[in-house]
């Protein structure tokens, strides 16, 4: 599994259809607005690089409007006191 983090700071009057947008999109699992310097945290599970570059590169840049800038952390290892593979059903 691949898990992307990625920090958003959006155009604020469009904050809830840019959650409802992310929400949508396969492959994010969770969406949190944050207080501080992003406002949402974006998390990213699939099963390659692949499908993670196309949901940051173009669904989220192309199909979404209210993105302002985004930083993505890529995870290279993860640790958990659950299964994240059997939840997220990867």
């Amino acid at each position: 599994m691949v898990t992307g983090i990625v920090l958003v700071n959006v155009d604020r009057p469009q904050l809830r259809q840019v959650i409802n947008d992310m929400m949508a999109l396969e492959g994010v699992s969770e969406v949190y607005a944050v207080a501080g310097e992003y406002d949402l945290v974006v998390m990213i599970r699939v099963k390659t690089n692949a499908e993670l570059a196309e949901i940051i590169a173009t669904k989220m840049t192309r199909d979404i409007s209210g993105i302002l800038h985004t930083k993505t952390l890529v995870t290279l290892e993860a640790q958990a006191k659950i299964d994240l593979e059997k939840v997220f059903n990867i």
